[in-house]
């Protein structure tokens, strides 16, 4: 949830879209069973399993000219695509063997 004040919002907002946001604003937060009021332990294992599914680390690696070309193909983000690419092949227990 991303909070802001009024003043950062689009000011392409109609006087009804205003009106409606500031009375959402006012509103209580009822909590129940369904969605429950968040505990600090409940945000703190949030926020660990959110920057476990980001954490990337550099590696330089030795690539063959053909790999090289093949990834840089794909243009801007090739490395996010390469990154993939060797997730999913590592998925494979058949291909790691394979390039053993």
């Amino acid at each position: 949830m991303v909070k802001m004040s009024f003043d950062e919002l689009n000011t392409d907002l109609s006087s009804e879209e205003l009106k409606e946001l500031e009375e959402a604003a006012a509103r209580t937060i009822v909590y129940d069973d369904e969605s429950p009021e968040m505990t600090p332990e409940m945000l703190k294992q949030f926020k660990q399993m959110k920057q476990k599914s980001r954490a990337k680390q550099t590696a330089s690696i030795r690539l063959s000219e053909k790999a090289q070309k093949f990834s840089k193909s794909y243009g801007k983000g090739y490395t996010s695509f390469f990154s993939r690419l060797i997730d999913a092949a590592l998925d494979d227990a058949t291909l790691v063997k394979k390039c053993l």
